[in-house]
């Protein structure tokens, strides 16, 4: 809260009202004379309003908002008008047998919300004190809300001490509401009353619900940030970002940055800020205009930067600084093994291999790209099928246009409805204010990509149908069509074809969909690749950790080839940092592999007979069991109740079989694998 060093200047003195009446009527007459009984704010406020040649026989404030001007200034005010709910609700019910009200205005003193005394609230309306009237000091003179919001701290005005003779018979206390983030003032808080029901300690009350306010504030912009890192995360730690990330909040200042951006920003420094060093604490995307930058630095390249949505607000941005390429090429774009070093800087010129069905799928998804015909991504978990997805986008004619991901698994049907259409106010319990746009709407002229699709509902299937043939969303709750055009990808890693017969999926839509389709292969299918891709995630953990890089032994790396890689590149990914962590020396052996890795080497697949010897057949038979145990999990995501039920056997039964086949640490690092 705002602070004053003289205390004694916030709270009015009623017995000195005749005195300050007569100081009042000197200097409207231009008497220039003075009083101990006129405190020096008061004063200071009077002169203000004499300079500004504000009426002293105003009985009231200008004329309210028009109903449309108010509702854009509450929408404009939400967050501030939704901290303060609990406290005007306790407003209601505490004043309302005291003769008083509470008063809730913007940053210029125009009234957003009022409760209290009903009494009190129609003498206030006839002073224009209601929503949309505005109090500042110019429109009104001197008063609570307006000289608390000139001098940035809390006042008390009483009677005399109003400037404008109609005011003069009310009493008020207020303190401003300061903005979490950078002090500044969102608004003010107010609690007014007629002159007898002067009470000093309304003050203190006014300042204690202000602090409250302002402590929702803190809780409302923390989830907010909250929100935003958890959608960048995989921005700031993933291997395939080929830059210096920066994520900025919804105001366009600096919230986290990745380990390359200090490097980017280094190099940008030499040639663009003329020795001046550049902090990552000192940027900042300037005014931010319905979540769009305005006067960006000339630096900052439009297409460097992405709003960041979710549940399609946006709640922040990203900012991508390219690496610069040092002695031809980044260590990212060329590998031991790599026969032809990968240049530009999309997500499909950054993956990491050179299997022939892999190189086949980047180049399908390059010229797919090129036509806004939908494209299905077939492919295990983990094989990477976002960065797919992300690269068609980024490949295609407008890439600054929207980029809108949605899982349709692992969510009810009704929370799936309302993330991919939206919904109007009121369209059900709990719904939140004013609505909320959906996935769909949000991908608007740019691209929706939908990761698992073969998981939505039977019943949502024919609304999406809809949407792509006729190019209309209906959000739920309303019956107004909304216009959309969009670019679809979806992935999968079930058999679509198969889904249909079963009767799972409706064949109209699959043949929407799959109009083009991309395979994209499992780790497993690309044992050339898992070295490459292993000393690739050496090079950049230990850049992260701040480690020296060890050095990855043969005898571990045909250990990790002969391994299923039931969770693909993520999975291998995560046993890189792992043993990376834990190796000794410098050196990564076969030794500091997890335990599944080895014993998919090592350990036999059957117990031997009497003899010491395996029955070939029963070799295979518990080889394929196996082998189904593993592809099951990885097409469940790691989801043991869901395999055991695909299966056909019981939970109890899946997890002896784990321990049989020594798989069951396979369990936790499946789930930590999920795509």
């Amino acid at each position: 809260m705002g602070s004053v060093r003289d205390s004694s200047q916030m709270y009015s003195r009623p017995e000195h009202d005749g005195d300050i009446m007569s100081m009042w009527e000197r200097l409207l007459n231009g008497d220039e004379g003075n009083t101990d009984a006129l405190r020096r704010l008061i004063d200071d406020s009077w002169r203000r309003c004499l300079s500004a040649s504000v009426d002293p026989g105003r009985g009231e404030a200008p004329p309210p908002l028009e109903e449309d001007s108010l509702y854009s200034l509450r929408q404009k005010h939400g967050d501030l008008i939704t901290a303060s709910v609990p406290v005007m609700e306790y407003a209601r019910d505490f004043l309302s047998e005291t003769g008083t009200i509470m008063v809730l205005t913007d940053q210029s003193g125009t009234i957003l919300t009022l409760e209290g005394d009903p009494a009190t609230l129609f003498a206030a309306e006839e002073m224009n004190m209601s929503a949309g009237g505005n109090w500042s000091e110019l429109a009104c003179g001197t008063n609570a809300i307006g000289t608390a919001l000139a001098v940035g701290h809390p006042v008390q005005i009483h009677s005399a001490e109003h400037y404008c003779a109609g005011i003069k018979r009310w009493t008020c206390s207020s303190t401003v509401i300061l903005d979490p983030y950078d002090s500044s003032i969102l608004g003010a808080l107010d609690v007014s009353g007629l002159q007898q029901t002067y009470n000093r300690h309304s003050l203190a009350l006014v300042v204690a619900a202000a602090s409250r306010i302002e402590s929702r504030l803190v809780k409302k912009e923390m989830e907010i940030r909250f929100r935003l890192l958890e959608r960048c995360m995989h921005r700031l730690t993933g291997e395939t970002t080929a830059g210096g990330v920066i994520v900025f909040d919804r105001r366009g200042n600096p919230v986290k940055a990745n380990e390359s951006a200090e490097a980017a920003l280094a190099a940008l420094d030499a040639g663009h800020f003329t020795g001046r060093k550049l902090e990552i604490s000192s940027l900042s995307l300037g005014r931010m205009v319905d979540g769009r930058p305005t006067g960006l630095d000339p630096w900052i390249r439009p297409e460097w930067l992405e709003p960041i949505l979710d549940g399609g607000v946006q709640v922040g941005s990203v900012l991508t600084v390219p690496l610069p390429r040092r002695g031809g090429l980044r260590r990212a774009d060329q590998l031991p093994g790599d026969s032809k070093p990968r240049l530009g800087g999309s997500k499909l010129d950054q993956i990491i291999g050179n299997d022939p069905a892999l190189l086949e799928a980047i180049e399908r998804a390059r010229q797919l790209a090129k036509s806004n015909v939908p494209v299905l991504l077939l492919g295990e978990t983990g094989v990477g099928k976002e960065v797919f997805a992300n690269g068609i986008h980024e490949h295609g004619s407008d890439r600054n246009a929207p980029f809108v991901a949605l899982n349709c698994g692992g969510l009810s049907r009704e929370l799936l409805a309302a993330e991919l259409f939206g919904y109007s106010e009121g369209a059900f319990t709990g719904a939140r204010k004013g609505g909320m746009i959906g996935k769909i709407e949000a991908a608007n002229g740019g691209t929706l990509f939908l990761d698992e699709l073969g998981e939505m509902p039977l019943d949502l299937q024919p609304h999406l149908l809809r949407v792509l043939e006729e190019g209309e969303i209906y959000r739920l709750g309303e019956n107004t069509p909304r216009k959309v055009k969009f670019r679809l990808i979806a992935a999968t890693n079930r058999d679509l074809r198969k889904e249909v017969t079963d009767g799972r999926f409706r064949m109209d839509l699959f043949y929407r969909v799959a109009v083009t389709t991309i395979r994209i292969p499992p780790l497993r299918d690309r044992g050339g690749d898992i070295e490459v891709l292993a000393e690739h995630f050496l090079q950049k953990l230990s850049r992260q950790h701040g480690i020296d890089v060890p050095i990855l032994v043969s005898s571990a790396v045909n250990c990790m080839s002969r391994y299923g890689w039931p969770g693909n590149v993520r999975e291998l990914r995560n046993v890189i940092e792992g043993v990376l962590l834990t190796a000794r020396e410098g050196v990564i052996t076969e030794h500091v592999l997890p335990q599944e890795l080895r014993g998919s080497v090592n350990r036999p697949l059957a117990a031997a007979d009497d003899s010491g010897a395996v029955a070939p057949g029963e070799r295979r038979l518990e080889a394929a069991e196996r082998e189904a145990i593993l592809s099951t999990i990885a097409s469940c995501n790691g989801n043991m109740t869901a395999t055991a039920r695909s299966l056909g056997i019981a939970k109890s039964t899946l997890y002896l079989k784990l321990k049989r086949f020594g798989l069951d640490p396979l369990v936790e690092n499946a789930r930590s694998c999920r795509s």
